[in-house]
């Protein structure tokens, strides 16, 4: 079981910086020098480690069949798409 707080009150400091508590720092796997992506979600800001973001991708499209190709697929939709809009 975690006993660490999920969240933690930070103040913003100059220049708009932020320290993470070492708590969630540890928590996270952070360590000090860490490449970190920062995106606003839904009103919120979200610190998170480019590897995590590739890993989370390659699970959401884990279920795709290799022979399937996406790229192509939404080539195609796009192209669909002008067609229509050229003909109004």
């Amino acid at each position: 079981m975690n006993d660490l707080p999920q969240s933690v009150e930070v103040n913003l400091g100059r220049q708009g910086r932020v320290v993470i508590p070492v708590s969630l720092r540890r928590a996270l796997g952070f360590e000090e020098g860490d490449a970190l992506v920062a995106r606003q979600e839904l009103g919120r800001l979200v610190l998170e480690k480019p590897e995590r973001i590739r890993q989370r991708l390659k699970q959401r499209f884990a279920q795709v069949p290799g022979e399937r190709k996406l790229v192509d697929e939404l080539i195609a939709e796009r192209r669909m798409e002008g067609r229509r809009e050229e003909a109004e």
